[in-house]
């Protein structure tokens, strides 16, 4: 009959938002701008200088002339939070790209039947590799304050930090929404 034929919600739902949640995440993770810092003493009004997580840039607003490859005089990359960042964003990428391998196989379109396992499983590694990201990200926004600046100079949160967060958030709802094909597995028990 038709309904079998037919791909369930919550793999399809799982299958749109965990590379959305990739791309975000992919951004987010070579973007340097997880943190803004403008209005520094004895520098030019418009200079922003923008750091990420492998990167530093300068940039300045009147004349959107941008510098990447600042030298870090104040220790920035060699913060827990930013070596932690280091190690886990790409770690989350490579585990989504894995899970989004094996939702694939388990969400069929070659196949009549979804193979129901598979996805589960899939979808645990995706909600893994949102946590990944996730922790990264959270631990870095805490300590945004905290991490070596210029004196006086104002910091508020980049693109790049907001992207990782939403991008974390999407692969976390779809590896749950994909998870839930272990409720069919159990029916089928």
């Amino acid at each position: 009959h038709l309904s079998s034929m037919r791909t369930p919600t919550a793999m399809i739902v799982g299958l749109v938002l965990c590379p959305c949640g990739l791309l975000l995440s992919l951004t987010g993770t070579l973007a340097p701008n997880w943190r803004q810092v403008s209005l520094i003493p004895n520098q030019p009004v418009d200079l922003i200088l923008e750091q990420g997580i492998w990167d530093m840039c300068r940039e300045r607003q009147s004349s959107h002339d941008r510098l990447c490859g600042q030298p870090d005089e104040l220790g920035y990359f060699e913060q827990v939070p930013v070596q932690v960042a280091r190690g886990m964003m790409p770690t989350s990428l490579v585990v989504t790209l894995l899970g989004l391998l094996v939702a694939t196989l388990g969400v069929r379109c070659w196949r009549k039947e979804p193979l129901h396992l598979l996805a589960g499983v899939a979808g645990l590694v995706l909600l893994l590799s949102g946590l990944l990201s996730l922790v990264p990200v959270s631990w870095y926004t805490h300590e945004l304050w905290a991490l070596p600046a210029p004196a006086g100079s104002t910091l508020v949160v980049g693109y790049s930090l907001v992207l990782s967060y939403l991008g974390s958030c999407l692969e976390i709802m779809g590896g749950l929404a994909l998870a839930l094909s272990f409720h069919h597995c159990c029916k089928e028990c």
